[in-house]
C-alpha cells in the first residue's frame, strides 16, 4: 500500500440498534465487499438530499386536483354532446407528463428514507 493510502486514523461513531440495522441492510444491498469500504464510500461519495416532504405532497395534491377538474370538464362536455376528444387527449398527455416524474420522485423519496 502506498504511503499516502495508509489508513492510520480511526473514527468512532455511536449508533442505535435501529441505525446499525439500517447500515447493515444498506451494506447488504450495496454489493460491496467490506462494511468499512461501504461506510467510507457513503461518507466520501454519498450525497445528502434535503427537501420538504410537505411541499412534495402539496404538489401531488395540486396535481390530483387538476386531474379531477379535467375529468369533471370532460364529463360535462360529453354530457352536453361537445366533441373535444383531441383537446382532452392532449390534456391527458400533458397530465401524464406531470404524473410520471412526480410518482418517480415520490418513489425515490421513499427509498431514500428507508
Amino acid at each position: 500500500m502506498k504511503e499516502e493510502k495508509k489508513r492510520t486514523h480511526c473514527i468512532k461513531l455511536r449508533v442505535s440498534e435501529e441505525e446499525l440495522a439500517a447500515f447493515k441492510r444498506k451494506f447488504q444491498n450495496s454489493g460491496m465487499q467490506t462494511f468499512a469500504g461501504f461506510l467510507r464510500a457513503m461518507v466520501l461519495d454519498g450525497n445528502i438530499v434535503h427537501f420538504d416532504e410537505k411541499e412534495l405532497f402539496e404538489i401531488n395534491r395540486l396535481a390530483a386536483n387538476i386531474s379531477a377538474n379535467i375529468t369533471q370538464i370532460a364529463y360535462c362536455a360529453k354530457r352536453n354532446c361537445y366533441d373535444y376528444e383531441k383537446e382532452f387527449s392532449e390534456i391527458k398527455e400533458s397530465m401524464n407528463k406531470i404524473w410520471e416524474p412526480l410518482r418517480f420522485f415520490i418513489g425515490l423519496n421513499m427509498k431514500v428514507k428507508h
